[in-house]
């Protein structure tokens, strides 16, 4: 008997794990408007990085002539990045290195301080997400009108509605996508050339690729993207402690909660009426009152809208607010924690940023104004002359960073019997390099045989300017015959 009970649990178990599907379908989150301190915070920040980005394309930078005068272009196709009057050849791509590396550091302390502050304000899903529900506010509505908007079977007046939101979405994608690409182009000349159908495939390409990712991810997936795409709420926890400020419902205080009419005693119960507004409010959907959880990208407007019903009912406002863990298990026993922004792991972070911030700086200002490259011939190693001199050849390439030409003198260390010559003539003179560019030239050592060494030998190229200073130099081997 026992035995078919059991058997009958397991099939009904069997059954009712059946029925539950491995995806559950997706419940679509309807943020409702709200006014605030962070409401406003979070509209300047999107005016603000928004502003940047559509608009640098366009700044203007005389460099003088056959330079651009875009103040940021990273020319693939001259193979350097201008910034205003700093120029980074591809050699120097140490410097993005450097600053992908500070933006991370300086990533991990902003968590470690103030929680998810870059997801809640400055990460580029959560700004243009906020531009598009904006959008999408101003033709459908708000949160119940657009909820009864979605329930509502298809119309002439539903399908204008959703016509005219998706057009809009679609143009501030394509602008967004535009506006990328005309970081790498001429911004007015690319511009002119995608109406008139004279652009190159590639930026079609790209405008059409990055449109379609800013539709789809600000448009469509929206919260999905922060909970499910995106790493940092998985890694973030590790940055993250008691000392952490983050967005915090004050349980001791809001709880037991229960909703609350006009002349109803306060006492026995908490400040929280259940309103939801919180809930309604959220971007992703969450009831912050359920604790920290990973689809909170800390915005903040949990704190406007709690606050609003706060002031209502005529209770104390920072029901929900900006506030440590230690703060909050602290005011449970009646007590208080200061916040302590130092600590060892921000000090590390701060001591990381700064050693790669100095070294950067170092870098950048101990950087040439030339460089050298010397290719040595390997075929043949070495000739011989008439005379019995031993003849090596060198490909010498000399960059010239500066924005006017440039004359260099060349000389050799490590051979003071050598001779430099090029094509043509035994002596050499000085090497005439353009401005903003690399000079090649083809370069001979000759050595007499009285002196020439057996197998290689270290030698050193050096460039002086006009000046007498050293510019650079570039070590390479000359190669004598065996004896």
């Amino acid at each position: 008997m026992d035995a078919d009970l059991k058997d009958d649990d397991a099939v009904s178990l069997r059954q009712r794990k059946a029925e539950v599907p491995l995806y559950l379908k997706r419940i679509k989150v309807y943020p409702r408007a709200v006014g605030g301190q962070w409401r406003r915070i979070k509209w300047a920040a999107l005016l603000l990085l928004l502003g940047v980005y559509y608009l640098v394309p366009w700044l203007r930078w005389d460099r003088g002539p056959g330079a651009p005068d875009q103040a940021i272009l990273i020319d693939l196709d001259g193979r350097r990045g201008w910034f205003f009057d700093v120029v980074i050849w591809p050699q120097e791509v140490y410097f993005v290195t450097g600053l992908l590396i500070l933006g991370a550091i300086g990533l991990f302390l902003a968590t470690s301080l103030f929680g998810r502050v870059w997801c809640g304000f400055a990460c580029p899903q959560t700004v243009w997400t906020d531009l598009f529900m904006q959008v999408e506010r101003l033709i459908e509505g708000d949160r119940n009108q657009r909820m009864r908007l979605d329930r509502a079977p298809m119309s002439v007046g539903k399908a204008l509605r959703k016509g005219l939101k998706h057009t809009a979405w679609i143009a501030i994608a394509a602008a967004t996508g535009g506006a990328w690409v005309f970081y790498f182009v001429d911004a007015p000349s690319a511009l002119a050339k995608i109406f008139t159908g004279e652009a190159s495939l590639e930026v079609y390409f790209f405008v059409g690729l990055l449109t379609a990712t800013t539709y789809t991810l600000a448009g469509w997936a929206r919260e999905q993207f922060c909970t499910y795409m995106c790493p940092w709420p998985r890694f973030q926890a590790a940055m993250l402690d008691e000392q952490s400020v983050i967005v915090t419902y004050q349980k001791w205080r809001g709880e037991p909660r229960g909703k609350q009419k006009a002349g109803d005693d306060w006492q026995g119960r908490g400040d929280c009426i259940d309103c939801s507004l919180c809930v309604a409010v959220c971007p992703t959907g969450i009831d912050i009152r359920d604790g920290q959880q990973i689809e909170c990208i800390g915005c903040g407007l949990c704190i406007d809208a709690c606050t609003q019903t706060m002031t209502k009912v005529g209770r104390p406002r920072d029901l929900i607010r900006w506030d440590t863990l230690a703060d909050q298990q602290a005011k449970e026993r009646g007590a208080s924690a200061a916040w302590r922004p130092l600590r060892a792991r921000t000090l590390l972070y701060g001591l990381l940023f700064g050693l790669v911030a100095a070294f950067m700086l170092a870098a950048f200002l101990s950087r040439s104004e030339a460089e050298l490259t010397v290719q040595r011939d390997r075929s043949p190693n070495f000739v011989r002359l008439s005379d019995g001199s031993i003849r090596n050849a060198y490909t010498v390439k000399i960059l010239n960073k500066r924005r006017s030409e440039q004359s260099f003198a060349l000389a050799l260390d490590g051979l003071p019997e050598a001779r430099l010559g090029t094509i043509g003539t035994e002596t050499l003179s000085s090497l005439v390099v353009h401005p903003d560019a690399v000079g090649t030239f083809r370069v001979f050592v000759t050595v007499p045989a009285s002196a020439a060494r057996a197998g290689s030998h270290a030698i050193d190229f050096v460039i002086r300017d006009a000046a007498g200073f050293v510019r650079a130099s570039h070590g390479a081997v000359f190669i004598g015959p065996e004896r």
